[in-house]
Formats: structure tokens, sequence, C-alpha cells
């Protein structure tokens, strides 16, 4: 697709500085560029590129201020970071899923699919699956008994809903998520064995989430693991039985949430953040990545970092002079030695 600067300003609601016939084809990174391409600055960090960058227009906010002369034509907006999302989707290169039915897929005679449903080869649909008008279903897919899809749902290659999870509109999952795979549910016995507990639940999840390739989300051992509308779930993440996230979370990669544990809406968690079970998390609460969470956050809008998490910059402050630990170390066993010599510290 090729767009001229004054279109794709009048796509964003913004205003041209420079060629507004100048054509452009695809995105690029800044500090890369390239005729013909589009980038954005939306971080001061680097304004640097936008000096040097050969691509042919450049995305600013309405308050920016060049320090040089650009050479690219600006497009001004007013929020950089949701236009050049927009334009991504304009010039996405997601994966097609052919339209149709194939006919070496397995669809049981009870299945119901609504108006103008994909399903690509090799995909099954088992007894009693309900899928909704528009919803995309690629090959390798496997959909368990009684599993509800709501419209316009897109599934991935590989993707495995196993039975009785239910999934809102507009959600898309990527390759080889699992849903509703047991919860890790074990009984010790007296002779140091573990029996298995039944894992009898199932997931639901609302509408408008999106879910990260290689997630898994498990099924409650009793009632449901619910994801709430608006969740964003990123690579690799594994969500135990009966947990549940609020609205509008965001989850980054190989984060891990223990059984039972309740997250609420609007949080930021980054990657590889580790939650023991049954606590629960309040809203807003944002937690650097790396961070192991231990016992129930109550205050709203908390910032943490650490393993235990402590409060964000309490860790900063700490680690400030933990870092400083093996000279204070050293200092403190010359000053040991200047009393023992002296009988008395040393001014």
């Amino acid at each position: 697709m090729q767009l001229s600067a004054s279109e794709i300003a009048q796509l964003l609601n913004g205003s041209v500085e420079g060629d507004p016939q100048v054509k452009v084809n695809r995105p690029s990174k800044i500090e890369e560029g390239g005729i013909g391409t589009i980038t954005f600055l939306a971080n001061s960090k680097y304004e640097e590129f936008a000096y040097t960058t050969t691509a042919s227009v450049l995305l600013v906010s309405r308050g920016f201020v060049p320090k040089q002369q650009i050479s690219a034509t600006l497009i001004r907006v007013d929020d950089v970071y949701n236009s050049i999302s927009f334009l991504l989707e304009k010039f996405g290169n997601q994966v097609v899923i052919n339209t149709g039915i194939s006919s070496q897929a397995f669809i049981h005679p009870t299945a119901k699919l609504g108006q103008d449903v994909s399903v690509e080869m090799f995909s099954v649909i088992e007894e009693g699956v309900i899928v909704g008008d528009g919803s995309r279903i690629a090959s390798q897919v496997y959909i368990g008994r009684n599993v509800e899809l709501g419209k316009n749902v897109i599934l991935y290659p590989g993707v495995k809903i196993m039975q009785d999870c239910k999934i809102g509109d507009n959600c898309i999952i990527h390759p080889n998520v699992v849903i509703g795979g047991d919860g890790f549910g074990f009984a010790p016995q007296a002779n140091g064995s573990y029996k298995k507990v039944p894992q009898t639940g199932n997931v639901v999840i609302e509408s408008d989430v999106e879910i990260g390739a290689g997630t898994t989300i498990d099924r409650a051992t009793m009632g449901s693991t619910i994801i709430r509308s608006g969740v964003k779930l990123d690579n690799l993440i594994q969500i135990a039985h009966n947990v549940e996230i609020g609205e509008n979370t965001v989850i980054a990669a190989q984060a891990g949430i223990a059984g039972s544990t309740k997250i609420g809406k609007n949080c930021r968690i980054g990657g590889q953040v580790g939650f023991a079970g049954h606590i629960i998390i309040a809203d807003g609460t944002q937690i650097q990545a790396q961070s192991g969470i231990a016992s129930s956050i109550e205050e709203p809008n908390t910032a943490l970092f650490g393993s235990p998490a402590i409060g964000y910059k309490d860790y900063i402050r700490s680690y400030a002079v933990f870092k400083k630990l093996p000279e204070l170390y050293r200092l403190l066993a010359e000053l040991e030695k200047q009393v023992k010599m002296n009988g008395s510290p040393p001014e």
C-alpha cells in the first residue's frame, strides 16, 4: 500500500510540514529510515535520529520543536503512539487466514458456525461448539466440546481451546496458545506420592482480549479462571487455575501467576514477574520486570520493584546503597583496624 503524506495526515487528523505529495509504502525505525518509509518520534531519547533519518515522513507531536533542520516531511499529530499503531494496522503484514471452510477440517455435525466463519485445513471443531459470526480459525487449531467463541475471533495456527471454555468477541489468540489445560492440582499422600485433583471448571475470556504465542491459561479446579475485557497478554505467560485478571491489565512475557490470585484492572506488569497464589493485587498496580510478589497489594496505583517486591522508589534508593557494599565493607574493615591500633577511630 502506498500513501502520500497528505493522505496520511487526513487519516490521522494531523498537519503536514514539508512535501504533502511525498509517498510512503512501509514503516521504518527512525535510526534506519529509508526512502519511501514513514517513521515516528515519540520518545525524546531518539530525537538525535530525527535530524539524520532518511525516512520520507516523520510523525511527531504537535508540540515538538526541532533544534536542527529535518529533511523528512513532518506530520504533526495529537498522539504519536496511537497514530503509529493505527498506521501499522494499515501497513500490517498479519498472517492471512483463508476464507471459507476447508474440506480437510473436521467439524462435528452438532457444532454451530455463524456467518462468514473461516476454518482452515487440519483444524478440529468438536461437538457442541458455537462459533460467532466473522471468526477466523487457522490451520491445526483444536476446539474442544461445548466451547463458545464470540464474533470476530481470530485463532492463529496451533491454538488449543479445551472443553467448556468461553471466548468473547474480537479476541486475538496467537499461535500455540493453550486455553483450558488442567490446573496444577495434586494432593500429597501419606506415602509421599501425589494424587491428581480433578479440574472441573473452565476458562472464561471476555471481549477484546489479545493473547501472545505460547501462553497457557489453566482451567479452574471449580468455577472459572477469568480474563476480563481488554486484557493484553504477551508471549509465554503462565496463568494458573482460578486466577482472575481485571479489565485492561497488560502483562509482559514470561510472567507466572499462581493459583487463585486476583489481579485488578489497569495494572501493568513487567516481564518475568512471579506471583504467589491466593493473593489480591489492587487496581492500577505497576510492577517492574523480574519482581516477585509474595503478598497482597492493597493500595491502588502502587509501583513495585524487587524480589520480594518493595516500593519502587525504596528499591532504587536501596540499590544505590547495596551496590556500594563491597567498598563500604572494605572501609569498615580498615576503620576497625585503625580502632584496634589507636584505640579510637581516625578523624
